[in-house]
């Protein structure tokens, strides 16, 4: 069996070798690879009208796929010309929740099976969301980004500069998916009363995590501290703006480990030049990397990380196990964990020995 493996330099095509040896090799017998690895995110990922968030030249991939049954990587390009390029190609494996590097409508008129890897960055997102929360709150890049130039700041420590406890505040979550819920209990260990806003989850669902369920402008009007965990979607797209920005408490601060364009960053600025919000900890942003000259940069009251808060060892090698082990599954007609486009499968469309 042939196998195209694509990694980059954070999950390295030697992660997806190890574990096909282990999981697919002992099933298909003798594995022969076609392997790459790109140089992301030493590079920027890149989108284009058909795919989006990749990185990689589509003419290549398509070269190195011919022949292969199974394509695995993370980010690279699978279009539609890959997947022509591709005639006998089976099964793709995707170590991403959202594949959306891959034209999942070509793929599943071809009957090409996708697995992919949701959740498998959930807890080392949920660390960093707490890792900005408490670095914003307190001061803590404010103090180091000073002491590195060798300014010792130590107004920092006056009434009116210092930062919050976490303990006994209040904090509201935008969205409450699995890493929202993930974040209760380690927020709950700071005795701090959490908020939640998420049309399409109800009170109900939301009364075992012992949260109160609100409608957002009480949850914006409430909160000391507010994180986003909302998924980017057309309707989502700038729903915290000026209007929301202003409903916020006085002093309150504002975090986003989510998608940058949740916000509306121009009245995020604002809001944090004016003084009205104490401080804001970003993690994404609109455009990625942002513009050297960007607003957001220029001021003191705000944490700003490169998109990283998904990173972790951990993460990278089980998003490779999830969909190593899936692949090995489709190979004897085991139910898959994490399909994107199930119709092939139940159509028994994609069962070729």
């Amino acid at each position: 069996m042939r196998v195209t493996v694509i990694g980059d330099r954070f999950i390295w095509s030697s992660f997806f070798k190890e574990a096909l040896e282990r999981y697919l090799s002992p099933i298909a017998g003798k594995l022969t690879y076609a392997t790459k690895d790109e140089n992301w995110p030493d590079v920027p990922l890149v989108s284009n009208d058909e795919i989006g968030e990749f990185v990689g030249d589509p003419s290549e991939i398509a070269e190195l796929s011919k022949g292969s049954d199974v394509i695995v990587t993370h980010l690279a390009p699978i279009t539609r010309a890959v997947l022509e390029a591709s005639e006998s190609l089976q099964i793709i494996g995707c170590c991403r929740g959202g594949p959306v590097n891959i034209n999942v409508a070509a793929a599943s008129q071809r009957k090409i099976a996708i697995v992919n890897a949701p959740g498998r960055n959930s807890q080392t997102v949920v660390e960093f969301t707490l890792g900005l929360i408490l670095t914003e709150c307190r001061g803590i890049s404010r103090a180091h980004c000073a002491l590195a130039k060798g300014v010792w700041r130590g107004d920092l420590y006056r009434y009116d500069r210092t930062g919050r406890e976490l303990n006994g505040q209040t904090i509201g979550l935008i969205g409450f998916g699995i890493i929202a819920r993930m974040l209760v209990p380690y927020l709950k260990s700071f005795q701090m009363r959490i908020l939640i806003y998420d049309p399409y989850v109800t009170p109900e669902q939301t009364a075992a995590f012992g949260v109160e369920h609100l409608d957002l402008d009480t949850l914006l009007e409430s909160s000391d501290i507010i994180s986003m965990h909302a998924r980017a979607t057309p309707e989502t797209r700038g729903m915290i703006g000026e209007k929301e920005f202003r409903r916020m408490k006085p002093g309150a601060y504002f975090i986003n480990t989510a998608r940058g364009s949740l916000v509306d960053e121009n009245a995020l600025y604002a809001a944090l030049k004016e003084g009205r919000l104490a401080g804001a900890a970003l993690d994404t942003f609109s455009t990625e990397p942002p513009p050297a000259d960007w607003s957001l940069l220029k001021l003191d009251n705000v944490t700003l990380t490169p998109h990283i808060a998904g990173s972790s060892r951990e993460a990278a090698r089980r998003g490779v196990e999830s969909v190593v082990r899936d692949i090995a599954g489709f190979f004897i007609g085991k139910p898959l964990e994490h399909c994107v486009n199930p119709i092939v499968l139940n159509e028994n469309l994609c069962r070729k020995t």
